[in-house]
């Protein structure tokens, strides 16, 4: 299990790795990379893996599109309360260890940054209120919320959430963790970027790269892609 600390330790990564050096790469939306545009908005960002999980919003409606610039993916609701969002053709299931990465900057709480428009209550959300800051991941088998001891969910931040072979999950941001392990077992379903349920707490900001291995964590590989988004 991955104890609890300030930080995960002196970063090993010399600025050369990328998640494709690690065998358990399972999708990768690599920053400013595999972006096709409808204009400036995003009709797919393809993954980066070798696994073809591409998110796509392809309906040619830019109402439901992120927009584009400089690398960046930016979601907005329109008037009528649309959510830009991207979906998978191929469900992405996590039944066992994994370690799930991503650089955002959110513009608004209570908003999901990856979930399943299949089953509406799977996954990684933040939420905020006068007296809590916390990231909920959920899945088949319910809920885990991890409150911050500090600071806040509504920044422009890299976040590493991580589950070991004995289902203990550790969120990490910035580089710390956040708040004690917790155990959840059970599968989780990914086929979507900002949103859950098709129109469910849509997120409401900026990302910039997102990364999911499967299999396997490590101290290592927490380190290596917390240096990479880092520095993005």
């Amino acid at each position: 299990m991955l104890g609890l600390g300030n930080s995960i330790g002196g970063y090993v990564s010399s600025g050369s790795w990328l998640p494709s050096d690690e065998g358990s790469l399972f999708a990768w939306w690599r920053f400013n990379t595999g972006i096709t545009l409808n204009g400036s908005n995003v009709n797919t960002w393809a993954d980066s893996s070798s696994n073809s999980h591409d998110m796509v919003q392809s309906d040619g409606n830019a109402a439901f599109q992120p927009a584009f610039s400089s690398g960046v993916l930016t979601f907005a609701v329109d008037g009528s309360t649309n959510p830009d969002f991207l979906q998978s053709s191929t469900n992405i299931e996590l039944p066992g260890a994994f370690v799930v990465a991503f650089k955002i900057n959110p513009s608004a709480s209570n908003i999901v940054i990856m979930g399943s428009n299949s089953t509406s209550n799977e996954m990684f959300k933040i939420l905020d209120n006068t007296s809590t800051e916390k990231i909920r991941v959920r899945n088949d088998s319910g809920v885990v919320d991890f409150t911050l001891s500090s600071g806040t969910v509504l920044d422009d931040a890299y976040w590493v959430i991580s589950r070991d072979g004995s289902d203990n999950v550790t969120v990490f941001k910035d580089g710390s963790a956040v708040a004690a392990s917790q155990s959840r077992s059970g599968t989780f379903d990914i086929n979507a970027l900002g949103v859950r349920a098709t129109n469910t707490n849509p997120f409401l900001g900026t990302m910039k790269e997102i990364v999911i291995f499967k299999g396997a964590t490590s101290t290592t590989l927490i380190n290596n892609v917390s240096s990479r988004l880092s520095g993005l």
